[in-house]
């Protein structure tokens, strides 16, 4: 599979002659890193790795050109202050000059005016705030791989979650066994002979129990049997397996050809809809039952009674074979149905749960499983996902064009009997609609839709390599509570950058606009230059820093789940920061009138203008949240500092202070504080006015709890992103920190395997599925099987088969 590479769609057979092609996609004697097995086996030799691969070449440019919704915000905040800044500077020497004063000293003024607008620990705070919550959510149990992944898990708004293990306990069960007419429950007793003869067939139509088992179903399949004491010989003694057709999702079964003292046995298990239509008979008394189409529509209405009931339902069908030669798709014909094999995996308690906290913080969650519909739609309508949304099956989306399942999405909430590349396809739809996408996975073959998109999250720590590579997430215990956790804290750290750049900026802003007023209107600055870079020292750095690091409460992880980025950093964050600077130079500017007008006061002016701009600043820090010991920590350090500094003479010279006796302190701190509760309560009073005045016309309160009318509504519809977005939320084709891989423009990729090798000698991996007994028929040829490894650009020159395969599946 080398659409994660190439952008082709279908699977590309590899063998050992040598291609000399100069596109990739021709190269059919080449495996790449970032692709993956779709069948087969082969011995390759690696010819690179790391950045030398084809895959991570196509990614290093994109990389380097991609940032994040917060760096982008952050940076649009810059761009908009050092104008001002510069403009009030140039404004204050332009008058200085008018008034003959010292050109030396107005060139120093307008230059620390400049420097003063510009927030020093900026370019720090999100990088620390992500740092910070990517540690808090190891903790919890989700590793991420790269700390640009919490501003983007803070924007996701489609959530695309697997079933089994996720949505579900993922304590899959053999459940019961079942033909035409009987039911036998696993667990009430000896199993009837019938029950353990179909069991045994399941059992024939699996890997051996010694090799390894990557797929869940078989695993279930496996185990369960070996409880029940249950062999593969019952009814078949001296029965040997000889060779076998792996599982893979475009196939629907697994297969297994075997040796019996009366001849060869094909033995295949899977998906109903796959295996039944093969069936011709089926065998009752000992006689052969044909099959007519009305029959084995019965048989497929007793497989979808049993998936109605939540349970996960194989079908298992045997036959008589003449050849001993590999098992291929051909050979799986006029099967004898036997019966069903149901799983069962019962929900998640806390599912239900998770998936309300994500409606009301206005996430859509879309169920993808490779389960049977009737299966998946009962779990769904178990946990409140489905909520009168469609269940779309693989095949019908196969069928249809991008303008078709655009349109269809919004009301869907399941997708089932679903491939990877019905993933794929998925995540790019939700995108081109600006839909920002967590998508889920466990195997090999989910590492494109992972790496595609903008947050990808494997799951659980028996993820293959290749899943964890392409993830930006790694879900240990595979809970959609961790999850939701996970997006929760994405957002949280949305909210901690918002206060931390509201105090820098709010508080830079109000010296530049103090300085400017007072110098235009008094015939000079109050401040020197010295001053502005004493009070940015003070106030930029430790106490907004340790603002960005504070760890949010679960009422505000709770608060920051519902209220979403664009409410964080939108124009309600423009709002914050005009009101911070202009409470702040308010309060300098009454300081500065104060002590300019007490007796013997006005030489100490300069000084107590000082003081409170810098204890306004420190106050809404304080103010801003919840207090923790760092922040009240670096907040008084900060503050002690500066009465260190104008107290002490000599060095209170230095910086063009002067000591202040406790009349100027207490101006400095009354004004101070005043400008801290208006920054506080101003908020409260425009919204209680605007609610009455929406009251007295008639109107309708849309923001009646909070101040920042720029939200969007709780529940977005899948297919309508909000209108009013903040404008840092990137469009469908500028996704934040996710590898671009330079074959597929529109999907963004992150480093997966790295190796690339050469493939020599590519054996056709032996698919498997279940074998039926019917009477003996020729057999078809085979066809050559092979796609290729994940985990290297490789090739093969032995020829040789034996490298082992891990073939990820999704549920049968």
């Amino acid at each position: 599979d080398e659409s994660s590479l190439t952008g082709e769609s279908l699977p590309i057979a590899k063998g050992t002659a040598p291609s000399y092609a100069p596109a990739i996609a021709e190269r059919t004697s080449m495996i790449y890193e970032g692709t993956a097995i779709a069948a087969g086996v082969a011995r390759a030799i690696v010819v690179a790795t790391g950045d030398a691969t084809e895959a991570r070449r196509g990614e290093q440019g994109a990389r380097e050109s991609k940032e994040s919704g917060v760096e982008a915000r952050l940076r649009s905040l810059t761009e908009m202050t050092l104008p001002v800044a510069g403009l009030s500077g140039a404004l204050l020497m332009g008058a200085g000059l008018f008034r003959h004063q010292d050109i030396n000293q107005l060139v120093d003024l307008g230059v620390s005016m400049t420097v003063a607008a510009v927030p020093e620990g900026l370019p720090l705070l999100a990088t620390v705030a992500q740092l910070a919550a990517a540690r808090r959510l190891s903790a919890r149990g989700a590793i991420v791989r790269n700390p640009r992944t919490v501003e983007a898990l803070g924007r996701v708004d489609v959530l695309c979650a697997d079933k089994t293990g996720t949505l579900t306990e993922g304590r899959i069960v053999l459940h019961a066994s079942a033909d035409a007419e009987r039911v036998a429950r696993c667990g009430d007793g000896a199993l009837p002979e019938w029950a353990a003869a179909l069991l045994a067939a399941a059992l024939r139509a699996s890997p051996a129990a010694e090799d390894a088992l990557p797929h869940p179903t078989d695993r279930v399949v496996v185990l369960g049997a070996g409880e029940l004491g249950v062999t593969p010989q019952i009814g078949l003694e001296g029965w040997q397996r000889m060779h076998e057709l792996p599982f893979e999702p475009g196939r629907g079964y697994h297969g297994a050809l075997g040796r019996r003292p009366s001849g060869l046995l094909i033995s295949v298990k899977g998906a109903p809809e796959v295996l039944v239509p093969r069936c011709d008979h089926r065998r009752e008394n000992g006689a052969n039952i044909p099959l007519d189409a009305a029959a084995r529509a019965t048989i497929l209405a007793r497989a979808e009674a049993l998936a109605a009931d939540g349970l996960r339902v194989l079908a298992v069908a045997e036959r008589a074979a003449s050849e001993e030669r590999d098992l291929d798709d051909d050979r799986v014909y006029q099967l004898c149905f036997r019966g069903f094999i149901a799983l069962s995996d019962p929900p998640r308690a806390t599912a239900a749960a998770a998936l309300e906290r994500l409606r009301a913080a206005g996430i859509d969650a879309l169920m993808i499983t490779g389960d049977h519909p009737r299966t998946a739609a009962r779990i769904a309508e178990q946990i409140g996902l489905l909520r009168g949304r469609e269940v779309l099956t693989g095949p019908a989306l196969e069928a249809m064009s991008d303008d078709e399942l655009d349109a269809a999405l919004p009301d869907t909430a399941v997708i089932a009997r679903a491939t990877p590349a019905d993933k794929v396809r998925i995540v790019k739809a939700l995108q081109r609609r600006g839909r920002v996408v967590a998508m889920t996975g466990d195997g090999a073959n989910d590492a494109s839709a992972i790496r595609l998109a903008d947050v990808g999250v494997a799951l659980g720590e028996q993820s293959t390599t290749a899943a964890r590579e392409a993830a930006d997430l790694v879900v240990v215990d595979e809970r959609i509570d961790t999850i939701v956790d996970a997006i929760a804290e994405g957002r949280a750290m949305w909210s901690s950058v918002r206060d931390a750049v509201a105090i820098l900026i709010g508080g830079n802003l109000g010296e530049i606009g103090f300085t400017l007023i007072t110098g235009l209107l008094g015939g000079g600055s109050p401040l020197n230059a010295r001053q502005l870079l004493l009070i940015n020292l003070l106030t930029d750095v430790a106490p907004a820093m340790a603002i960005a690091l504070r760890p949010p409460s679960e009422a505000a992880l709770h608060e920051a789940l519902a209220e979403g980025p664009e409410a964080a950093l939108g124009d309600s964050l423009d709002r914050e920061i005009a009101l911070r600077a202009v409470t702040t130079a308010v309060g300098a500017g009454v300081a500065h009138v104060v002590a300019n007008i007490t007796p013997g006061g006005r030489r100490a002016a300069p000084t107590v203008s000082l003081l409170a701009l810098v204890g306004a600043q420190l106050g809404q820090t304080l103010a801003s949240g919840r207090p923790t010991t760092a922040v009240v920590g670096s907040s008084l350090a900060s503050l002690a500092l500066l009465l260190a500094i104008v107290e002490t003479p000599g060095v209170s010279q230095i910086f063009g202070c002067r000591p202040v006796g406790p009349l100027g302190l207490a101006t400095a701190f009354g004004t101070s504080a005043a400008a801290t509760i208006a920054s506080n309560l101003l908020p409260t009073i425009y919204a209680g006015t605007r609610r009455r005045l929406w009251r007295r016309h008639g109107g309708v309160d849309d923001d009646a709890d909070t101040t920042r009318d720029d939200e969007e509504p709780a529940q977005a519809d899948l297919d309508t992103p909000s209108d009013d977005a903040d404008p840092t939320r990137p469009d469908a084709d500028e996704r934040p920190n996710h590898d671009s891989d330079a074959a597929q423009p529109d999907g963004d990729k992150r480093p997966s395997d790295n190796h690339d090798a050469a493939q020599p000698g590519a054996d056709a991996a032996q698919p498997d599925d279940d074998e039926p007994i019917a009477p003996q028929h020729p057999d078809a040829a085979e066809p050559d099987a092979a796609p290729a490894n994940r985990a290297a650009d490789a090739g093969d020159p032995t020829g040789s088969s034996d490298l082992p395969q891990r073939p990820p599946v999704p549920e049968a």
